[in-house]
């Protein structure tokens, strides 16, 4: 009895090791890309116009197909779309380190989105149904959250090492061999899915189709903005129809018979909570990195490993505060307490990272704020899903962790598009412009950060829409005891 027990605790302990070995590609990847960009552009012959698009194409394919990856997870089984997401994230990865060519890296990008989006919301919902709510989810989403902060930190780090001592093609390469030790482990640690039932209903083409290309062009149009402008067609002419577009898609749902989204999910009051906080918590973070990489490295003068070195404290804290902090937190104080508090420090954290910049500063002088808002950003980011997913159907936990990961990638482009016009607005960056002075660059980015610490604290006022009572479930702890866990 007892071996079969600790047998299956074991399993559960590799299981989870997996799935947060899934956040952990998909965390390092958003991070890697960054500080190979000079060389990669060099290599390939990007302009300095398109070489955003090495991160761009994955951002579009990654926010435009997540509601379609998750209810692909919902309808077709989470460790199916798990396998497949990871092939295409592998076989992407492979390319892109391959490519001799803009158009080809930028297409294996893509499709690295595509991946992207497709194992996301997969490994959440295999968490969500794989451990009970409470304190066993708690903990598991602790892990997987602090395992993404993790990546965060270690995706700026190895992308600076790699590219200094192999190659930009190399931050491409370091992601197959995960992906190698995630697909043996998938079959077997990984529940089968269930036998598809009727109950299961449909798949929503339209629903999907619109849906999808919708999401992808108002993507598009927030990161063409800066460089087309904003009434430039590309621009302007995405966010419009994107927009009609989703708009539609919510008419598609109110007559389908098998929805992509349901409507009734958009009154369950924890999730919509959780889709704002995660606009607000990615457009603060976002424009976070970028201000934080400008100063050290464009005033600083750091390179692209001092640069990935100097961003360790701020990942090392956010995986703390995402993992024994969240989890403690979660079961002694509930989601509402602990949203508030993260999204509170968060922003504390970057008004302080902003004080310190100026033009005879130092690391030392921002580290303080990079610091806190590395443990508010990680404590937050935790609590955000495991927010998403309360109260949430077991058949919809992949479509209900895609609605707020979805917000939390539009949050990304809204927010840096919004803090780059705000850094940038007191700079003549026209062609042939002179070089801007120091202070002037400074002043910039310390407004933006300012605005970034107000967007902040704007997210911990709305997690104060949840619901402060708290629910009467209690779940069995480690040591026999019993844990009431707050909703």
């Amino acid at each position: 009895m007892d071996g079969s027990v600790s047998q299956s605790h074991q399993r559960a302990g590799l299981r989870l090791a997996l799935l947060a070995l899934a956040q952990f590609i998909i965390a390092i990847d958003y991070n890697i890309v960054f500080v190979a960009l000079p060389d990669i552009g060099d290599a390939l012959g990007f302009s300095p116009q398109t070489l955003q698009w090495v991160v761009s194409s994955y951002a579009v394919a990654f926010g435009g197909f997540l509601l379609f990856g998750g209810r692909a997870a919902d309808r077709l089984g989470a460790r199916r779309v798990f396998v497949i997401a990871l092939v295409l994230f592998g076989v992407s990865a492979l390319v892109g380190g391959l490519a001799n060519s803009p158009e080809v890296l930028v297409l294996a990008r893509a499709v690295q989105g595509l991946g992207g989006a497709l194992l996301f919301p997969s490994t959440l919902t295999l968490i969500v149904t794989s451990f009970a709510e409470g304190r066993e989810r708690n903990r598991a989403l602790a892990v997987w959250g602090s395992t993404g902060s993790g990546g965060l930190a270690a995706g700026a780090l190895l992308g600076g090492v790699l590219t200094g001592s192999l190659g930009w093609a190399w931050v491409f390469f370091s992601m197959v061999p995960l992906v190698v030790i995630a697909l043996i482990g998938a079959p077997l640690l990984l529940a089968p899915d269930a036998p598809r039932s009727g109950d299961r209903g449909g798949f929503d083409v339209p629903g999907a189709l619109v849906v999808t290309v919708g999401a992808t062009l108002v993507v598009f149009g927030l990161v063409s903005g800066p460089e087309a402008g904003w009434t430039a067609p590309r621009a302007l002419g995405s966010l419009v129809v994107g927009a009609l577009l989703i708009a539609s898609f919510f008419l598609i749902e109110a007559k389908t018979s098998a929805p992509l989204a349901p409507l009734r999910m958009f009154g369950n009051r924890s999730l919509i909570t959780s889709m704002l906080v995660a606009f607000l918590h990615m457009s603060a973070l976002s424009g976070g990195y970028y201000l934080f990489t400008t100063y050290i490295q464009n005033i600083l003068g750091y390179d692209a490993l001092q640069a990935g070195l100097a961003f360790l404290p701020l990942g090392l804290l956010a995986m703390i505060a995402g993992g024994k902090v969240a989890a403690s937190m979660l079961n002694k104080s509930g989601l509402r307490t602990t949203l508030f508090i993260g999204m509170l420090v968060y922003g504390i954290g970057m008004a302080a990272m902003a004080a310190g910049m100026s033009t005879g500063g130092t690391y030392w002088s921002v580290l303080p704020g990079v610091a806190i808002y590395g443990f508010g950003g990680g404590l937050a980011f935790t609590t955000i899903f495991a927010t998403a997913g309360s109260g949430v159907d077991a058949s919809e936990q992949g479509v209900a962790s895609a609605l707020a990961s979805t917000a939390q990638q539009v949050g990304a482009a809204v927010g840096l598009a919004a803090l780059i016009v705000i850094a940038n607005s007191g700079l003549d960056v026209s062609a042939g412009a002179a070089t801007p002075a120091v202070a002037d660059v400074v002043d910039g980015l310390r407004a933006a950060g300012w605005v970034a610490a107000g967007a902040a604290v704007l997210g911990a006022l709305v997690a104060l829409n949840l619901k402060k009572a708290p629910s009467s479930t209690a779940v069995p702890a480690d040591e026999g005891r019993e844990v009431t866990v707050s909703s």
